[in-house]
């Protein structure tokens, strides 16, 4: 762990980036919305659509994406352009890299100060052979502290796409979420919409969808802000349980209310570089 913040190098050059065609950064202002979750699904379901998508957990102290993809405990590889990303499936479309497969034991603590955090994301944004991918999903802590400013500005040379700010509908998450659309325009960061994450409930029995919170925060967060209102994800049971036990909830239960609202998402995010993909 301790080599794994070393040097790295300049990530200005073109290096490993260089076939990855478009970068997304997923942020909240907020813990618990489930950015994990959305940066998790979002690459299942553009995979779905045919596309081939990395994911960079760049929340240091929280990993949780190995876990949810069933890749925990894998190993990191090492080749001559640097570290080799994991593959959570047969077909190698969707890769991962996570702090989480350098720590020696599952429960280690990552108790760094900021500029050791801020080595190792400069480190992983250099260092890891993606090879050619449509879509590399970046996966970040809550909040707009260091490591956020180490990531936009290392990843700053490649013309990131921008960023899908998550939040759910009570007033306290959307309020800290404005705070992240601030840190957008004070970075110049783009911001591709806003996800409103546990929006409803989706019953198990019947696959209606009863609002156990409030509803339509982030909405009117976007109509505010004048940016794009991307969708509502609702709760449902077996995307829970999708995600702790590592399975694809994209690939299982295309009757969910939630897979529809995924696919939707993934559809815009889609729309968002039409001439490239074309």
């Amino acid at each position: 762990m301790e080599a794994a913040a070393g040097e790295s190098a300049d990530a200005g050059e073109p290096g490993n980036l260089a076939g990855v065609r478009h970068i997304i950064l997923i942020l909240s202002g907020k813990g618990g919305v489930g950015k994990s979750t959305i940066s998790t699904e979002l690459a299942l379901a553009l995979r779905h659509e045919g596309k081939k998508v990395g994911i960079l957990d760049v929340d240091l102290c929280g990993p949780s994406i190995p876990r949810m993809l069933q890749a925990q405990g894998r190993a990191v590889h090492q080749c001559d352009s640097g570290w080799v990303p994991v593959f959570v499936d047969k077909e190698q479309n969707v890769s991962l890299m996570s702090v989480g497969f350098l720590l020696e034991k599952p429960d280690e603590a990552v108790v760094w100060r900021g500029p050791k955090k801020n080595a190792l994301i400069k480190q992983f944004v250099s260092d890891v052979a993606w090879g050619q991918l449509d879509y590399l999903v970046v996966d970040t802590p809550p909040g707009t502290s260091d490591e956020h400013m180490a990531a936009v500005d290392a990843l700053r040379p490649y013309s990131p796409l921008g960023a899908i700010v998550v939040t759910t509908p009570q007033a306290v998450s959307v309020g800290d979420v404005r705070r992240e659309l601030t840190f957008c325009r004070k970075t110049g960061l783009r911001v591709i919409g806003i996800v409103e994450n546990m929006s409803g409930l989706v019953c198990p029995h019947c696959m209606e969808c009863t609002n156990v919170f409030s509803r339509g925060g982030g909405e009117e967060l976007a109509r505010h802000a004048g940016v794009p209102f991307l969708g509502s994800v609702p709760l449902d049971p077996e995307l829970s349980r999708s995600l702790e036990e590592g399975r694809d909830f994209i690939q299982e239960f295309p009757q969910s209310p939630a897979f529809h609202a995924l696919c939707s998402i993934a559809q815009k995010v889609l729309k968002e570089t039409p001439v490239q993909l074309s």
